[in-house]
Formats: C-alpha cells, structure tokens, sequence
C-alpha cells in the first residue's frame, strides 16, 4: 500500500521484527510519538513502554521496550534495544520479577532523578500490561 513504510526492531541477538506498517507509536523521552510514511527524519531515544504498530491489515502488535534508540529516514523505522519482548510471549512471572526489581531500585537513596523518572515509567508500564 501507499502509506506503508518499512519498521525494523532489532536486538543484539536477532531482527526482533520487520515488516511493513501504516504507523507507529513509540515511548521516547520527549512524549509519546506516533510515526506516518513521510514522516520528518528523527533519531531519538526510548524510555521505558509500549511500542504499538499498526500493520497493513489493520491489526496492531506490541512490544515492551525498556531503553533503546530509534532512527526514522526515508520512510524507514529502525529501532535498536537490547530489552525487547512481545507482548504476546510475556509471562506473568516475568512482569512480576521485573516488578520486583524496578521497586528495589527504587529505594536506593544514591539514584539520580533521571533513573528515578525512567524507573517510575518502567512500574507504570508493567502495571498496565495484562496477561
């Protein structure tokens, strides 16, 4: 289609996903941002959330992101982490250690407001993933 543009979510590990989308929304520092075809070219880095894409067929698919940085250009999306997961393959124990852990980091007294913000984002998120 013509409002389609290329999205590629890479791990160190492997290619994550890669395929064709009408739009993304993604969870950087400046705000939530959604990306359409012909979008103005962007590098910007992820806090912690949900990356939504919208496919050809109209059905969405998500992913946790906990870090990352993305680069949009000529109608195409690269997103580099190393802390993605689908939605649909998250288990519940996993949210629950992860949950754990952010809440421990939480109470060091020697964070920076920075990992503070980032570790307060990461426990919203977990709290509204469902499964």
């Amino acid at each position: 289609m013509e409002d389609n543009f290329k999205l590629e979510i890479i791990s160190p590990e492997k290619i994550i996903f890669s395929d064709d989308c009408t739009m993304v929304t993604l969870p950087s520092y400046e705000g939530d941002m959604s990306l359409l075809k012909h979008h103005i070219s962007i590098i910007t880095f992820l806090r912690p959330g949900i990356i939504k894409i919208q496919k050809n067929n109209g059905n969405f698919e998500e992913f946790l992101v906990q870090d990352g940085t993305v680069e949009y250009f000529n109608d195409s999306l690269v997103v580099l982490s190393s802390s993605v997961i689908n939605i649909k393959n998250v288990l519940k124990e996993f949210l629950d250690n992860l949950n754990k852990d952010t809440q421990n980091r939480l109470m060091d007294k020697d964070i920076s407001d920075h990992d503070r913000y980032t570790l307060n984002h990461k426990l919203e998120v977990i709290k509204e993933i469902r499964v």
